[in-house]
């Protein structure tokens, strides 16, 4: 492709004066994507994320042994070396291979907890700012109370009514991460809630649920994108505090926080065991936030003022 090729393009991108909404979108994102480019730590964030995306769907080829059998006579507690890059633990697995296969879990819990609470966040954010009145007030008091407990409490009581397990911890967790994204939602709805376009949707007979729905949930999702990647780090350390304590993944599934409680017996001798799961969590946890970090930068509109 010849220069001038590229140039070409990158004007048409970039034009003052989009001929379609398809232009105007790419623009958009072509923008966007220069942003986020320029910012090397939110790549290295991408590239961890990538990499996890990676370990996840190719569990099976990446693990040498089965994350859940062990040779307890011949291969317990066996320091990291060529035949276990990571050691083994007290049951004789090899904790490389549960670090591969508990990457699925990292991700089972992650992308859950987004599906369920960045919608119900969205949805009580922008009724609460669309409606005011007692419908904010009632809804608004409710998100208060939610924000007045510590994360963790909080799911630590969930968990402790609807019994240990993987499947109650992410709807523990769930619940309990909705409200931020309901504030920034009722934030940015306030912004728009009187501006000149949302009033011509009115004029022209749209219902209020239409007015929310096709038009002010649509800008909301981009800041709402970016506390959602931002929270993702503070997800898996909840998730893993759950399975540290017992109550979130059961035995014998390769999470990442059940290992390191596991683990906890042979951290001064047999430090391995408790220090693999732990670095990947945080490597994980680091992507997530440069990654948020750059998406906040690039989706930002004033950040092109700065």
């Amino acid at each position: 492709m010849s220069a001038e090729t590229i140039q070409s393009r990158r004007e048409w991108l970039l034009s003052d004066r989009p001929a379609s909404r398809l232009q105007a979108r790419l623009g958009r994102a072509y923008v966007a994507w220069r942003r986020f480019s320029a910012n090397r730590l939110a790549l290295v964030g991408m590239l961890i994320i990538i990499g996890l995306l990676v370990v996840a769907a190719f569990a099976d080829v990446l693990a040498p042994y089965s994350p859940t059998i062990g040779d307890l006579k011949n291969a317990r507690l066996l320091p990291p070396g060529t035949a276990h890059w990571f050691g083994t633990d007290d049951l004789g697995r090899d904790i490389y291979s549960r670090i591969v296969y508990g990457a699925r879990w990292t991700l089972y819990v992650v992308i859950l907890v987004a599906i369920i609470a960045a919608p119900i966040g969205l949805l009580v954010g922008t009724i609460a700012g669309y409606a005011g009145g007692w419908t904010d007030t009632i809804l608004m008091r409710i998100t208060d109370i939610f924000l007045a407990f510590p994360k963790l409490v909080l799911a630590l009581a969930f968990v402790a009514a609807l019994g240990p397990g993987i499947e109650n911890a992410v709807l523990a967790i769930a619940i309990t991460s909705w409200p931020p994204y309901a504030r920034i939602a009722r934030a940015e709805t306030l912004t728009v809630r009187n501006s000149d376009y949302i009033k011509a949707v009115q004029l022209m007979g749209a219902s209020p649920f239409r007015i929310v729905l096709r038009h002010i949930m649509p800008l909301c999702i981009s800041s709402l994108i970016i506390r959602v990647t931002l929270d993702m780090a503070g997800i898996i350390l909840t998730a893993a505090g759950l399975g540290f304590l017992g109550l979130g993944a059961q035995p014998p599934l390769p999470e990442w926080g059940a290992m390191i409680a596991s683990g906890r017996r042979f951290i001064l001798d047999q430090w391995w065991v408790a220090a693999a799961p732990g670095a990947a969590i945080l490597i994980v946890s680091l992507g997530f936030n440069l990654l948020g970090d750059g998406l906040r930068d690039a989706l930002d509109p004033r950040s092109g003022d700065q």
